[in-house]
Parts: structure tokens; C-alpha cells; sequence
């Protein structure tokens, strides 16, 4: 009963010795963890892209299965965007489809015209004369009529000859009444006869658009400006699974670094950092420029034996500096190792 509170004091006693001892030695050891809490850089696992990425070219027209008839193309050439790399079979068919087209068109075109022109100015005037002829011999069966009628009552003249005379004249008015309407045709286009020739035109048109737009499916164009760095078919050849060729523009190099989630704290836009090529002695350099939106399992496999296969990594874009585009402008999906500084 007399040793336990002896043991207890001594307890204390050791205790709170340890404590000053830890309190004493806290300020020595702050350089330490100052050191320990400073920001780190990044390192990651990276391959060489274009910034334009790869442009993998297939035969416009989707699915259909189709020949490659002439490639204007080698690997290594530069291109320009729209210029024409390669024409397909079927291209003849499709220019022959065309031509019929425009013809159509054309014709449709001059048909409206017409139709809009009504009357040519010699027709017009041929009209115009037959009117004028037409009046001078209305007027005369009209005299004629008159005079007859005005004899049947004196008995000077019969009136089966009045009646002969009076339907004469009846015709003459209506004879020139149609060459009237008929020159009202000739100047003014019926609306009817307009909307109908313009229908065909609108017709002729689409078909031609429709021509035009599949004779362009059988050329592939370059989307943009750029070298070809892979081609997978040649003249003879069908186009397959891996399409026509590879097109990209080299004259901007990026690395695309697999960066873990755990490190996207320390990343910023802007960072410089180092790029290290297998069996190159040289460090080039680079900036961050793009941190993805996607979190995906990492796409570069590293040495490392316990390495977890299924890590999670951004993929995060850094443009290379002229010496590393220069150097590396024929190296695209290599692997290279990337030392982003904080």
C-alpha cells in the first residue's frame, strides 16, 4: 500500500521529463519538415504525338467496300489541306453521273428562260402585224354587215346576204380577239407555266448536288496541312480496317504524359518540365499546355514489376520546345520519361 503511490509518482516523473525532452528538440527538427512539406515535381511515363494528333483517312463513302485506283502520295510527303491523295474506283462512274447532271440542269435552266421570255421580239412583231391585219379586215366585214342589214328593208338587198355578211364579221372580231390573246401570251408568261419550269430547275439542281457531292466521296482529301507518316493501301488495294493512310501535321510536337490522379494536385498549366528520350543524352524541354477531363487506366507500361496494372491517369499534354520538335519530328509513339517541375 506504501510502494504503489511511490511507483506512480516516479511514473509521472519520467513522463513529463519525456515531454520537455520532445518539446526541447520540436524547434531543432523544423528545418526538417519544412523541407519535407515543400511543393514536388511530377513524374510520369509519356509518348511523342503530333499536336494536331493522328488523322487516320478511310474512304469517305462509310462502309462501302472500295478499290483504291490511283494514290497521289508517298510516305514522308508534305501535303496541303484539301489536296486530292488518292482517287477510288469508282470515281469515272460518279463524274460520268455528273456530267449527265449539268446537262440536265442546263436544260432546265433554258427551258425557265424561255418560259420567262415568253415570246421572242420577232414573234412578238409577227403578232403584232397579224392584229393590225386582222383589225383592218374586222372593220370592213362590220361595213359590210351594215350596209347589207341596211338594205333588206328597202328590198334593195336580201337578207340571207346581210346574215352571211353580219357572221363574217362576227368571226373577223373574234379572230382578232385571239391573236390579241395570243400576243398577251407571248409578252406576259403564264405564272402557272413558270412555277412548273422552275419545280424542274429546283429538280435538276438537286440531282446535281447529289452527283457532285458522291463524285467527291471518291477522292480522299488531306484535312489539313501535314506530312504522311503512314500509308496502309496502295493502288489495287482495298481499303481495310486500318483505312488509306495516317496524316499529321509535324511542325508541332507534343508529349502526352499518363499522369496518376494522386499527382493532379500538383500539376499546373504552364509548368515547365523535362523530357528524357531512351538512349538520347540530351533533356529537352517542354510546357504544359492541356491536363485532361478524363480519368482512365494508365496506357504506358512501365518496368516496374509490383507496379499496379490498373492505375488511374490523366492524360496531360506538354508542347516541346523547337530543339525537342526538331529531334523528335519523326519519332511519333515513342516512349519517353517526363520530370514536370513544380
Amino acid at each position: 500500500m506504501i510502494r504503489r503511490p511511490v511507483l506512480y509518482g516516479a511514473g509521472l516523473a519520467l513522463l513529463a521529463g519525456a515531454g520537455l525532452l520532445v518539446w526541447q528538440r520540436t524547434p531543432t527538427a523544423t528545418p526538417a519538415l519544412a523541407a519535407a512539406t515543400e511543393p514536388a515535381g511530377v513524374g510520369a511515363l509519356g509518348r511523342v504525338q503530333p499536336a494536331s494528333r493522328i488523322r487516320k483517312l478511310a474512304q469517305p463513302g462509310g462502309f462501302s467496300v472500295n478499290r483504291v485506283d490511283k494514290l497521289l502520295v508517298a510516305e514522308g510527303d508534305r501535303v496541303e489541306a484539301g489536296q486530292v491523295l488518292a482517287v477510288l474506283s469508282d470515281a469515272d462512274k460518279n463524274d460520268s453521273a455528273v456530267a449527265q447532271a449539268e446537262a440536265a440542269a442546263a436544260e432546265a435552266r433554258a427551258t425557265l428562260a424561255k418560259v420567262k421570255a415568253a415570246g421572242r421580239p420577232s414573234e412578238i412583231a409577227e403578232q403584232q402585224a397579224k392584229i393590225a391585219s386582222l383589225i383592218a379586215q374586222e372593220r370592213i366585214s362590220l361595213l359590210d354587215a351594215e350596209r347589207s342589214e341596211q338594205l333588206v328593208p328597202s328590198g334593195a338587198g336580201a337578207r340571207a346576204t346581210a346574215e352571211r355578211n353580219r357572221a363574217a364579221a362576227n368571226r373577223a372580231t373574234a379572230d382578232r380577239a385571239a391573236a390579241a390573246a395570243q400576243l398577251e401570251t407571248l409578252m406576259h408568261p403564264r405564272p402557272e407555266d413558270v412555277f412548273v419550269a422552275e419545280a424542274q430547275l429546283r429538280s435538276a439542281e438537286s440531282t446535281l448536288a447529289r452527283a457532285k457531292a458522291d463524285a467527291a466521296l471518291s477522292r480522299i482529301v488531306a484535312p489539313i496541312a501535314g506530312t504522311v507518316i503512314k500509308i496502309y493501301a496502295r493502288a489495287g488495294d482495298l481499303i481495310g480496317n486500318d483505312g488509306l493512310l495516317e496524316l499529321a501535321d509535324l511542325d508541332r510536337m507534343d508529349v502526352v504524359a499518363d499522369v496518376y490522379e494522386t499527382d493532379l494536385p500538383r500539376l499546373r498549366t504552364g509548368a515547365q518540365a523535362d523530357v528524357i528520350v531512351p538512349g538520347d543524352s540530351r533533356r529537352y524541354q517542354a510546357s504544359v499546355r492541356e491536363i485532361g477531363w478524363m480519368v482512365r487506366r494508365t496506357t504506358e507500361a512501365g518496368s516496374d514489376p509490383v507496379a499496379a496494372v490498373d492505375a488511374r491517369t490523366v492524360e496531360v499534354r506538354l508542347t516541346l520546345d523547337d530543339a525537342g520538335r526538331q529531334a523528335l519530328r519523326q519519332r511519333t509513339n515513342m516512349q519517353v520519361q517526363v520530370a514536370i517541375r513544380p
